[in-house]
């Protein structure tokens, strides 16, 4: 019992010292490159990503033309972080997607062509149904995992499995059946600023957001990135709030995020990188809490 006392006084002392001793924490960092799957400019991007061997997370849309291609270059990289993209929208004007569960297991779901809407307002103004969300969200973890995917973690495209407080409740359930963490209920901090940034200037804004972080919480960078190709940019956004010339937005961010300066700046002692199974390992899925809705 003495030696016990002692060496816990000792832990405790040396727990101090520690906290004292002017040696700051390091800065969790966690990014996140949502929409793999959706073209092969994006999983090409991807891929130059992948190449870097930081250990990011990536977000993957199942319904897309391009998710087979996407399940392949993942295959290749088994230290990346795969999440569900869980999608309900096919916001392009020249390049549209349905649903995995097929157009007439959820009518309410999708356009007069079979097509998911491309909005959120033109999506519940259509009312759909709660179990026909479910099953289609079902449908799209089922498909990643018998296409032979590791999933950790689930997101939303455009917020939309979100919206209500009925369909959020629908993702948790999810995320709970099948033991998967879901994106920023782990109290993550969003970094922003940067998507109606210039092209031309966003590197050095989301270099300098990195440079600028203060300790509190798992910062958190959503990143869009694409190669501006032929492909990507005869895509045209049917939503009203998109930045013109996607493409070159998608490939600036993909520089950035690629570039000498941001990869030395993210091996920073500073810093520690992270991504959704490190976190679920660090934390644990049963730590998760609902963040507030926007």
């Amino acid at each position: 019992m003495k030696y016990a006392f002692l060496i816990s006084c000792q832990l405790i002392w040396l727990g101090l010292f520690a906290q004292g001793s002017g040696i700051p924490e390091k800065i969790p960092v966690l990014i996140r490159c949502d929409d793999i799957g959706m073209c092969h400019s994006v999983n090409m991007a991807a891929e130059s990503v992948l190449k870097t061997g930081i250990p990011v997370s990536m977000s993957v849309m199942v319904p897309c033309p391009w998710f087979t291609e996407a399940v392949d270059i993942l295959k290749k990289y088994p230290e990346v972080s795969i999440g569900i993209h869980l999608t309900l929208n096919a916001e392009w004007k020249q390049y549209r997607w349905g649903p995995v569960s097929g157009a007439m297991a959820v009518p309410s779901l999708v356009d007069s062509f079979g097509n998911f809407y491309p909005s959120r307002v033109l999506l519940f103004d259509n009312h759909p149904k709660l179990d026909e969300i479910e099953k289609e969200l079902r449908a799209q973890i089922n498909k990643a995992l018998r296409a032979g995917l590791k999933l950790d973690y689930l997101d939303y495209h455009m917020s939309a499995p979100v919206q209500t407080p009925e369909t959020r409740a629908i993702v948790e359930k999810l995320a709970s059946e099948y033991h998967l963490a879901i994106s920023r209920y782990y109290n993550e901090v969003d970094v922003e600023g940067w998507y109606f940034t210039p092209p031309t200037q966003k590197a050095d804004t989301i270099l300098a957001k990195l440079k600028t972080l203060k300790p509190g919480g798992t910062k958190l960078f959503v990143l869009h990135i694409g190669l501006d190709t032929p492909e990507l940019s005869a895509l045209e956004d049917l939503n009203p709030f998109g930045p013109k010339e996607m493409s070159k937005h998608r490939n600036a961010e993909f520089q950035a995020l690629v570039s000498k300066p941001f990869q030395e700046a993210l091996q920073s002692k500073q810093f520690r990188l992270v991504n959704y199974r490190i976190l679920n390992q660090e934390k644990g899925l049963k730590t998760m809490k609902r963040p507030p809705m926007n």
